[in-house]
């Protein structure tokens, strides 16, 4: 049985809590300090892109090795399993949508549909459709309005529910569309097919991947700066299509959350292998186990509380406050993990899933 490799754990669980700060900041208040302002930013974009490049790597390894020992039954009974995944993420994530419009679930299980089309493929396939599902995604920008149905003021999309809205939003200019969204996962679907038990394999993906996040980054802020020349105005209208947003998810934005998204894995298993005894690590790797489960309870625990509860309206907090509680709840939610794993295997939402869909 192949080992556990825990570094995937601990950049699960700061993905999760880096969704906590940036989904507490939209949803709880978000103005404040210039210093704060630039930690908070520091996540967004990145932590999701992370979250859903870590689903990728998790179906190779759930099928990397029947794939390799050619085994079809066992390769046919974890494609099954993926699926019944796929439309388990979906219902749960549209379960509460009326709550939690920026919800990624059941986009991801979309996601995970497309990639299984890709789980036989050879690595440059996969890398190469990713690729594909980037730079496919300004083309489509021509023929179809990104701001169709949308009022960014209040962050409300107007016919959802609709036939024609609900796949709109869900392919093009939903939170997370899947063209070109579906791409981080394809990346970590082939990043999981290369030996991450090779020090010096994961050394090099880590470098590469910091070098091309850093050339992004430049190309970005240099462009804006010359094609502007100082006009602020122009510069406001650029950053549209050359900055990092990730609304709309251009190929500036994609490029920069893949590639800082294979550096965290790649830093996260380094530092986890070499330092594996570590208190800090070991609960980070529990709390990862347990990465759904705190995903949905940041929603319906920690937001859903501070509306009951606080008498102060959503949206009016302070970032302080925002960041602030982010931080406790996301303490919160690692203990929880370190004292469940204790008496349970499995997180509650993650043994449901696996009931449902084993």
């Amino acid at each position: 049985m192949t080992k556990r490799i825990i570094g995937i754990d601990v950049a699960r669980a700061l993905a999760i809590i880096g969704m906590i700060i940036v989904n507490f900041k939209m949803v709880l208040g978000h103005e404040g300090d210039s210093w704060m302002q630039s930690f908070s930013n520091i996540f967004d974009g990145k932590a999701a892109a992370t979250f859903v490049v870590l689903a990728g790597i998790g179906l190779a390894f759930m099928t990397n090795s029947s794939i390799k020992n050619n085994d079809e039954l066992k390769l046919k009974k974890s494609k099954k399993s993926i699926l019944k995944r796929a439309l388990f993420l979906f219902t749960v994530g549209l379960s509460y949508i009326y709550i939690w419009p920026a919800d990624i679930l059941h986009f991801y299980g979309i996601y995970m549909l497309l990639t299984l089309l890709f789980i036989k493929s050879r690595p440059k396939i996969i890398l190469l459709f990713s690729v594909f599902l980037i730079f496919i995604y300004p083309i489509l920008m021509f023929f179809f309005n990104y701001d169709t149905n949308w009022n960014f003021t209040t962050y409300t999309y107007q016919d959802f529910w609709t036939l024609k809205g609900f796949f709109r939003n869900l392919f093009y200019n939903g939170f997370h569309p899947v063209i070109p969204w579906a791409s981080f996962m394809l990346i970590g679907l082939w990043f999981g097919k290369q030996d991450l038990n090779n020090d010096k394999f994961i050394k090099r993906s880590l470098w590469v991947s910091l070098s091309i996040f850093i050339l992004v980054r430049l190309t970005s802020a240099l462009s804006i700066y010359f094609l502007s020349e100082g006009n602020e105005s122009i510069a406001n209208e650029l950053l549209q299509v050359l900055g990092t947003s990730p609304m709309p998810p251009l190929p500036v934005y994609m490029l920069s959350g893949s590639s800082i998204a294979i550096f965290i894995i790649s830093i996260c298993i380094l530092i986890s292998r070499k330092f594996n005894n570590n208190s800090i690590i070991i609960a980070l790797t529990k709390t990862g186990q347990l990465a759904l489960t705190f995903y949905v309870a940041h929603v319906i625990i920690g937001m859903g509380s501070m509306e009951i509860f606080s008498a102060t309206e959503l949206g009016m907090y302070s970032l302080n406050f925002s960041i602030v509680y982010a931080f406790i709840f996301s303490l919160l939610c690692i203990i929880f993990a370190v004292i469940w794993t204790k008496y349970k295997k499995l997180g509650p939402l993650e043994w449901v899933m696996r009931k449902l869909t084993s």
